[in-house]
């Protein structure tokens, strides 16, 4: 994926409702006092050199579903919102968002959030192609499709600082986009 050094990880992922207090909204939250950084757009799909796709991917990866929610909430923003590199940023937060609710135990918002992922990745390949971001943009169609349609359950401990919750990786790719890579954690479902 990129051959710069993984980053220091947050010592929890926040879930809301659970032990770990906010990490922006607490003075003991593992983010206190970060303001949100303002961060260039992605120019001419040069995602290698983005910091904020890099970062998020690597929080999702981890299991830091609400911490890459917000790395890629900065970058969305640069977008204006709009745009395919937009809406593909907009389904990156979505899944992970369908994260957070798997964390929470909340299947239905997971679906929700997946499905909503699908459909702003769907648009953003008829707008742009089958490849954004180092992405794959059906294989990616099709596993928030079956996110959507049974999302995953978190095995982790209650209370546990970090889970994950997902069977893939994302892998952005030079030439053609990823499949999401299997970890071995969870049986993945055929796209």
């Amino acid at each position: 994926m990129s051959t710069r050094e993984p980053t220091d990880l947050p010592p929890y992922s926040y879930v809301p409702g659970g032990p770990w207090p906010h990490p922006t909204g607490s003075p003991q939250g593992h983010s206190w006092g970060a303001g949100r950084e303002q961060v260039p757009p992605i120019v001419a799909d040069d995602w290698r050199v983005s910091e904020a796709y890099l970062r998020g991917i690597e929080l999702f990866n981890a299991g830091y579903y609400w911490e890459a929610h917000e790395a890629w909430e900065a970058l969305w923003l640069a977008h204006g919102r709009k745009g395919p590199v937009a809406r593909i940023v907009q389904a990156l937060i979505k899944l992970a968002a369908a994260g957070v609710k798997i964390r929470e135990g909340q299947p239905a918002g997971a679906s929700t959030h997946a499905a909503r992922a699908a459909d702003l990745i769907e648009a953003a390949r008829s707008e742009a192609g089958d490849s954004i971001l180092g992405l794959d943009l059906q294989a990616w169609v099709n596993e928030a499709r079956a996110i959507a349609e049974r999302p995953p359950r978190d095995t982790g401990l209650p209370g546990q600082a970090i889970s994950r919750v997902f069977s893939f990786r994302i892998e952005p790719r030079l030439a053609s986009g990823p499949l999401p890579v299997e970890t071995g954690r969870a049986p993945r479902r055929s796209p």
